[in-house]
């Protein structure tokens, strides 16, 4: 007796093999990972490639304006809220202020506008001071406020520029003020940070004695009369 014929293949037959592999590639991936096979041992669909993405950057870091040496980048200028002079930072050991509210070493004694340099005779005259006492004199701000007219001005320093801050009360009669240099050199690791405040005393020394007017050295009498006292 003849043996059947074979039946005729299924037309369907030819694309098994790629959904077998393409249903068989995540097993096999999964294996490969379990079985420790190394990166190159596993190649991905191009399909499943992932693109590379760079993080974003950090957005500062929280602890570095809390150094001294950030801190001193960022000048306060201009009157404070009180319309006062401001006192000197701790970041900036060469000021000079009238304002006590800083150390003892920065503070400084205002300058007393004489009965012959009143009113608006004694802005004018403190702005010639500045001009022919100091090296490339720049006015930044020179105006009145209700507390007083106030000049803001830049001049060349010890290391790089120094700006120097009066504010005029004529109704009092005195001149409160400000010196102190715009960049402070730091130690290692920026800590601590040095300067001399002579150099800025010196500075609105040469321009007291050019107008002309009195300013009372205040620490001075303070430590004589320290001196007279037992502790």
């Amino acid at each position: 007796m003849p043996a059947p014929p074979c039946p005729p293949p299924a037309p369907a037959a030819a694309p098994i093999l790629p959904r077998l592999l393409s249903s068989v590639a995540p097993v096999a991936l999964a294996a490969a990972l379990v079985c420790g096979a190394g990166p190159a041992a596993v190649v991905a669909p191009a399909a499943q490639a992932v693109p590379f993405v760079r993080p974003p950057p950090l957005q500062g870091k929280p602890f570095a304006s809390s150094t001294p040496y950030a801190q001193a980048q960022k000048l306060q200028l201009g009157l404070d809220k009180l319309g006062k002079i401001r006192p000197c930072p701790s970041t900036n050991p060469g000021c000079v202020s009238t304002n006590p509210l800083g150390s003892s070493g920065s503070f400084a004694s205002p300058l007393l506008i004489p009965e012959s340099s009143a009113g608006d005779k004694a802005v004018a005259s403190l702005r010639q001071a500045i001009e022919r006492t100091q090296s490339n004199v720049d006015f930044k701000v020179d105006q009145d406020t209700p507390y007083g007219h106030y000049i803001e001005a830049e001049m060349d320093g010890g290391v790089g520029r120094d700006v120097m801050e009066f504010l005029v009360k004529r109704d009092a009669g005195v001149v409160a003020y400000r010196c102190m240099a715009t960049k402070v050199t730091f130690v290692y690791p920026f800590t601590t940070a040095v300067g001399d405040s002579k150099g800025q005393k010196q500075r609105v020394a040469a321009i007291s004695q050019e107008l002309g007017w009195y300013a009372p050295d205040i620490q001075s009498s303070m430590d004589s009369d320290d001196a007279g006292y037992p502790p």
